[in-house]
Parts: C-alpha cells; structure tokens; sequence
C-alpha cells in the first residue's frame, strides 16, 4: 500500500486591520466638538486562500458537532480581535477625550485665552528679575532664635490697632492690560547662622543702593531713615534721608490702606505708622514717597514711583537682626506691598516669586511679574483668604515619612499654613510639633537630648561624630505636608528634607530646625520659613489666588514660553 500524502500546507491565516480616526476641534473653537472613529476589516475577501484538491477529513473520522464548533473557534477568535481593536479604540479615545479636558477645558482655555493677550503684553514691556545675597556670620543671638517678621499687626499713631488689612478705601488698582514686564533679583543669606535673605534695591536721585530682607510675611517695605533716627541698626550703608516734599500726606491711599480708616487725621501733616511682628520686634516711622530703580532684563533701566518706610526707631530683634541689611522688603498681598504697588501702576501683573539654593554658600534669585513662573511642572494649592494680607492655604495631613501626625485643625481635619520667607525656621502647631518630639525620640534613642547647646531648642548628642549632615541624615525621615488632591486623582504634596530641617550646631550636635509655634503665638498653624523653602521655586500668584512651587536648584533663572498650567 502506498504511503499517505504529505498533509497539506495550512494556508494563510486572514489578516485582521483596524483603523482608529480621531478629531479634536481647532484650539480656538473648542465648541465645534470632537469625533471618533473606528473600525476593524479582514483580508480574506481580498485575497482568499488558494482551494486545496484534498479532501477534507471524512465526517465519519469527526466527532459530533466538531464541524459546528471549529467554526465557530474561528469565529470567536476573528471576533475576539476585533473586540480587542475596537476596546484599544475607546481607550485611546478615552485617552483622547481626557487630552482634550486636560488642554481644552474651560479653565484651560481661558488660559490660552489669555496667552494671546499676555504674549502682546510681554512684547510691550520688559522683566525684573533680582539676586538673593547671602549674610556673613552674625552674634550667637541670631542663630538662638531666628527672625520671624510676620506682621502682627499695624499700630496709628494713636496706638491703636490699624485696620489696613480690611480698609474700604483701599487704592484702586490699574488693570494691567498691555504691560506685564517682570523683575529679576538675585538674593542672598543663608538659614544658619544668619537667618535671613536679602536683595538689593536702589533708590532715590542719585539712586543708592539698599540691602532688604525679603519677607512675604510683611506689608510694608521699609528703610532705615535719617529724620532723624531715634533707634537704628547699624546696617551697610547710610540711612535714608527724606527730603520734606517725599513724605507721603494722610490723605494718601496708601497711608490709609497702611493706617486704616479709623486712624485717619485730617490736620496731620505726614503719615505715621508702627508695626509690630510676631517675634515682638517693631518699627516705626513714617511713609516717604521717592524713586525705585530696577533694571529689566533686557538690560533697560526704569524708574518707578514707589512708596515705602522711613523707619527711624527699630525695638526688640530689629535691632540686631539687619546687621547686614537696610530695612524689609515687604510682599504680602496688601495694597502696600512692593509687587501690588507696581502691578497697581499697571508695570506687571501681580505675580512674583523666589528661588533659594540649598548650597551652604547661600542665594538664589527673586523674580516680579509671570516671565520666570513655570508653565509646567508646578505643584499648587489655593489663597485661602484670611483676616490678613499673609500667603495663607490649608494643609490635609502632616505625615513624618510614612508616620502620620495627628491634626485637629479649626476647620475639621486641616489646618493653616502660611508661607512665610521672612522667617529663618518652620514653626509646627503644638500638637504636631511634640507629637514630632515623640516620635524622634522613640525611633531614634540613641541620640541623646543636650540641654547645654541653646542653638535650637532641641538639639541632640549622637554616640558617633557628627561633622556634616550627610553623616545623620539617613537617620531621619522627610516632613511631607499634604494638600488634598487636584481634580481628586493627582496628589499635592510639600515635602521638607531632613537636609531642610536639620542644622548641625558648633558643639557638632544634630539641631532640629523646627520650632513650636507657641513660642510666636501661632500654635495652630504651620509657618514655613526659609529652611523649608530652600530647593524650590515658589511662585504667589495673587491674580488667580494660586501658591505654586516646585524643585529647582535655584541657580539659573529660566524665562518661560506658553500659557501657565499648574500641576
């Protein structure tokens, strides 16, 4: 008998195809709305399998219905293909779709909007950006206990508290439509053991340079004055000596944003003032009107009207504290401010920010106006509005590394934070604060507590030496301090290194650079100072009510193309 034919050779399987067409609307007519189409095609019909002169196998040698289920196996599958496609299709619709929400969505589309009209704005104008400087070491006073220049509140000359931070009068402020220049600054300083950052301004005819701490917690800008001067520091260069016709009259808007209504005198002929700050110091003195002179940064030089403090008697910490500085540069959100008084003249648009290194030399730059703000990347969290001018907004949950620490806020399970950079350390709220003690100590017994260095208040021996931080730093865990969710799926997290919070003290102890908040009457709200803020680029948007930052090595500033979207 002969042998068998070889079995024939399986013919070519069909070929599935799909093809997926999806439409977004022109980004300028977002209301047209968006298609998307798929669907799935075989080949078989265009080239079909040749026909084999074989016979199939005899139905006798086939089991029941095998016939009836090989074809529908083949069915399935083509079918289970084509639902894989069409799947892959609607997810990457979907995908689509959530692109489209993402950069055409009603809040992003205002910001492309609004592009168009800040990029006409940008080619009229010009940016600032200004150097933060870094003090020389300092008494042993400073690094007890850093400065902490939140503004407790403005005093008239009666004594009485002002009411700025709610004045009705409050001065009617330009909307800066086709100006929006920004200022870049360098600053310098350092956390330990000087406590503070500065940039350098110039005022006056001739302008003469002034070296200010940079501090959002402050309203006021001011400068150590000459009229005479009752109580000053001794600072870097020569106090400021008004001339009668610079100093600002009470009718002055400003003076009654900085006074209050209630303080309001008609027969004065100048604008006192006296503010007090939460580490109890105070300066008084009274509101000077002269020129400020910045340089863009395309190298043009402008000269803007600017009023400020001629501040002739300094009380407490004040004194000590600007060894090395003039006076404050304050950058809340009042009227009064620094940026609000050049957004108000319409010079740029009332957002600013700054950058401060980690590196132990110190520094970073500050910037006025939206040129250097990121346009992407950013982390933010909301302006909540307060019964002050402060960068307040609100905090979830505290966790040290994985470990969370309990908080009982005044609004239920959050809690204040103002963002602060005229203070040198991070103030925690009492509960949080010891709780942090506790747990230090437990993970962590063998260091050992030293009540012999004052540097910090809590400063602890190790049973090895100590010369650098990167010789404990593993020991310790990051402070994340956590914001809520953005749209409930994107986290929003301030993350302060142990590198940010620890300080190795001149004894070679390991110094916690958190404070509790008692000790400057703020024992229910975070306070982050300087040393959480160092390694990132903080941005105060006080236009859309937005704090934003995000890490940076603060070395090299960065102006930024396209419309702003925060993270």
């Amino acid at each position: 008998m002969p042998p068998p034919p070889p079995p024939p050779a399986a013919p070519d399987q069909p070929q599935l195809h799909g093809v997926v067409i999806i439409s977004l609307p022109p980004p300028d007519q977002p209301s047209k709305g968006k298609t998307i189409t798929a669907f799935t095609y075989t080949d078989d019909d265009a080239s079909p399998p040749p026909p084999t002169p074989l016979r199939p196998p005899s139905r006798a040698l086939m089991s029941p219905g095998a016939e009836s289920r090989r074809s529908r196996r083949v069915f399935s599958a083509r079918r289970a293909a084509a639902m894989v496609l069409v799947l892959g299709a609607l997810v990457l619709g979907a995908l689509a779709v959530a692109a489209y929400y993402r950069f055409y969505s009603d809040v992003a589309v205002q910001f492309l909007g609004m592009e168009e009209a800040a990029q006409k704005e940008r080619s009229e104008t010009k940016s600032f950006l200004l150097p933060l400087y870094p003090k020389a070491r300092q008494g042993r006073a400073l690094r007890e206990f850093g400065d902490v220049k939140l503004a407790a509140r403005r005093v008239g000359k009666d004594g009485g508290r002002g009411g700025g931070g709610n004045a009705s009068n409050r001065l009617e402020v330009k909307k800066a439509a086709g100006t929006n220049p920004t200022t870049l600054l360098p600053i310098k300083g350092n956390v330990f053991p000087d406590g503070q950052y500065y940039t350098s301004i110039f005022v006056g005819n001739p302008p003469r340079p002034y070296f200010l701490d940079v501090d959002t917690g402050s309203d006021l800008t001011w400068i150590q004055c000459d009229a005479p001067c009752t109580n000053c520091a001794k600072g870097p260069h020569p106090l400021y000596k008004p001339a009668k016709e610079k100093i600002v009259p009470p009718r002055d808007l400003l003076c009654q944003e900085l006074q209050g209504n209630s303080n309001y005198c008609e027969t004065c002929k100048q604008c006192d003032y006296e503010i007090e700050y939460a580490d109890r110091s105070s300066s008084m003195g009274v509101l000077a009107r002269d020129d400020m002179h910045l340089i863009t940064t395309n190298g043009r030089r402008e000269k803007l009207d600017f009023v400020f403090g001629c501040a002739y008697d300094q009380q407490g910490q004040l004194l000590s504290s600007p060894a090395k500085t003039d006076g404050i540069l304050g950058l809340s959100s009042a009227a009064i401010s620094f940026p609000s008084q050049l957004a108000s003249q319409g010079i740029i648009s009332n957002v600013f920010g700054h950058c401060i290194t980690r590196d132990p030399s110190g520094g970073g730059f500050m910037f006025l106006g939206d040129d250097y703000v990121p346009r992407w990347g950013m982390t933010s969290a909301p302006i909540r509005s307060g019964p002050d001018n402060l960068y307040h907004t609100e905090v979830q949950k505290v966790n040290f590394g994985d470990q969370q620490l309990s908080i009982r806020g005044a609004a239920g399970n959050s809690i204040q934070v103002i963002f602060d950079s005229g203070s040198s350390y991070t103030y925690l709220p009492d509960e949080i604060y010891k709780n942090l003690i506790a747990v230090i100590k437990y993970a962590y017994p063998n260091f050992v507590q030293d009540s012999s260095d004052h540097t910090l208040p809590f400063c602890w021996t190790a049973d090895f030496p100590v010369r650098h931080l990167e010789d404990i730093k593993q020991f310790f865990k990051p402070l994340n301090l956590h914001f809520g969710k953005r749209w409930f799926v994107m986290p929003r997290t301030f993350t302060i290194l142990p590198n940010d919070y620890l300080i190795i003290s001149d004894k070679g102890n390991v110094c916690l650079g958190l404070l509790n908040g008692v000790e400057i009457e703020h024992g229910s709200t975070i306070i982050l100072g300087d040393n959480s803020l160092r390694g990132k680029l903080v941005v105060y948007d006080n236009q859309q009510r937005q704090i934003g930052w995000a890490n940076s090595d603060c070395t090299k500033p960065q102006a930024q193309k396209g419309f702003p979207f925060f993270l």
